[in-house]
């Protein structure tokens, strides 16, 4: 039986019972007045209670205070919405991200949870699965709409035991950056559209310069492995997530595996996947490195540091399964201690509207709705495109409590293959088995 945190406690709300006595009159001592005595009609009069305030609800993230996203929200979208909604105050608390799992979980024990938090998307099934999240597909009436409104790879982030537990906020994936100095060298005329085409973009790297790789990476951990594994039509598990064994050890995923062991012995891919040699970024500036797969955060990281070196962008090459990366980014999820749920949906809705993302776009952050695609801003921005066309098919990392640990066993059996310590099929084999025993607790 999985623990759960400790039961949700309500604060007892202490009522003062009135008692209100009437008093009889005197008794007179004289006797009856002979003028009559005239009753007149009681008119009760009810206290007018004053008019209730707005309603506050909390809303817990890790934006660095002092960072272009919190400023955008504290200072214009939280506003925007107290404007629209004048019987709503929202209450914004940055945490740090090293801090904020614990801060959550330790608020939750004590029942002073917040009503809204903004969640990297693998913890989200952890916080299901303890109890701690609504379930948004059952507490929204029009959560299909929204649904239906944004990406499926950061949609299926929120998707835990049969229902869904939050919705996307913000969202990030990666693709192709090449070199596009050292591909003219080589002689390459356009980005690698397929698997087999590496093959030979790398023998023409290596004619120009036997020291320069292909492709770097900066380990075997799933955020690496993954893009590969799905695009040669491999998996980690099922779709119930209930087993790995013939999925992760299944002949695609094999094949991924063993197409990095070729590249890599080829000297294709660069060491520093083992963790030798200079990092992804450097090499790549230093044009010792051809190409990597990266985010929307290297362009703002290249603007600072390399001013002189232009990433250039394209789809990650596809293979069986197709052109598929992997999705990053947060989740809004309602938590059950909530005393105003209702209000709280409301933000939801706001931050899933087409102002709100865009307004957010702004300071860098990937609109998570499949209609800003054809937005203007998203179609003029330099880079911001090609990222949400990936999304289209990236996919989001397996969403189970246990998904840190099943990172380890997959960073471990993938530094096994590429130091040639075990065949591609046994290590999968052994990790495959180490992951149907997770997903059996």
């Amino acid at each position: 039986m999985r623990k759960k945190i400790l039961a949700i406690i309500a604060p007892l709300i202490l009522m003062a019972l009135l008692l209100t006595a009437c008093a009889p009159g005197a008794t007179p001592t004289v006797g009856p007045s002979p003028t009559p005595v005239v009753v007149k009609e009681t008119v009760v009069v009810e206290p007018t209670l004053a008019p209730a305030g707005p309603v506050t609800i909390t809303f817990w993230h890790t934006y660095n205070e002092v960072s272009p996203e919190n400023e955008m929200l504290v200072e214009t979208l939280i506003p925007m919405f107290e404007e629209q909604h004048p019987n709503i105050k929202v209450e914004s608390l940055p945490v740090p991200w090293e801090d904020f799992r614990r801060k959550l979980l330790t608020s939750i024990s004590g029942g002073v949870a917040p009503d809204l938090a903004r969640l990297d998307i693998i913890w989200v099934p952890e916080f299901a699965d303890v109890g701690a999240l609504t379930a948004l597909d059952e507490a929204m009436s029009d959560f299909d709409q929204y649904k239906d409104a944004v990406f499926p790879g950061p949609l299926s982030s929120n998707y835990w035991a049969g229902h869904y537990y939050g919705l996307p906020l913000d969202t990030n994936t990666k693709v192709w950056l090449h070199n596009q100095e050292m591909y003219d060298a080589a002689g390459i005329t356009e980005p690698p559209q397929t698997m087999d085409d590496l093959v030979g973009q790398c023998e023409a790297i290596k004619k120009v310069n036997p020291d320069a790789y292909l492709f770097a990476a900066d380990g075997t951990w799933a955020w690496v492995t993954l893009p590969w594994i799905w695009s040669f039509g491999g998996d980690i598990t099922d779709l119930d997530v209930t087993k790995a064994s013939g999925y992760l050890n299944g002949p695609k995923t094999v094949a991924a595996y063993e197409f990095w062991l070729e590249m890599y012995n080829k000297g294709c891919f660069a060491p520093v996947i083992l963790g030798s040699g200079i990092d992804p970024w450097s090499g790549f500036a230093q044009d010792l490195y051809a190409s990597i797969d990266n985010g929307p955060w290297m362009y703002p990281i290249f603007e600072a540091q390399f001013p002189d070196k232009e990433l250039h962008a394209s789809l990650f090459p596809a293979g069986d399964g197709g052109s598929i990366n992997v999705v990053g980014g947060e989740d809004i999820v309602l938590f059950k201690q909530s005393e105003h749920p209702e209000e709280a949906m409301e933000f939801i809705r706001f931050v899933l509207s087409p102002q709100y993302q865009l307004k957010m776009a702004e300071v860098g952050q990937l609109p998570v709705r499949l209609d800003l695609i054809e937005s203007d801003y998203i179609k003029n921005h330099p880079y911001c495109g090609i990222f949400l066309e990936q999304l289209r098919t990236s996919k989001s990392r397996t969403a189970h409590p246990a998904w840190q640990k099943m990172d380890e066993i997959i960073t471990n059996a993938g530094q096994l293959i590429l130091r040639g310590e075990k065949m591609a099929q046994e290590a999968l084999d052994d990790a495959a088995a180490q992951i149907d025993a997770l997903l059996e607790q």
